[in-house]
């Protein structure tokens, strides 16, 4: 039987295809259950997760109007 395609596949080929989509979705659950964080304590949740680095506000704009150029 021609299972190049799979409108003309048999049924045997559509299990085939379901089996590995089925398993390759069980793989990519169950890498992203196991990509979380470990912390020292064991545990792995978003509250400890802390942002460090200096503070950046936004202050005065740079340019003055004798900066400002004519396009013409």
């Amino acid at each position: 039987m021609n299972n190049f395609s799979l409108t003309s596949a048999d049924s045997a080929t559509h299990m085939k295809v379901v089996v590995v989509s089925l398993l390759a979705a069980i793989l990519v659950v169950g890498v992203g259950i196991l990509a979380k964080p470990n912390f020292t304590d064991g545990t792995a949740t978003a509250s400890k997760l802390e942002a460090s680095g200096p503070v950046i506000r936004a202050g005065m704009p740079t340019a003055t109007a004798a900066d400002e150029r004519i396009v013409r």
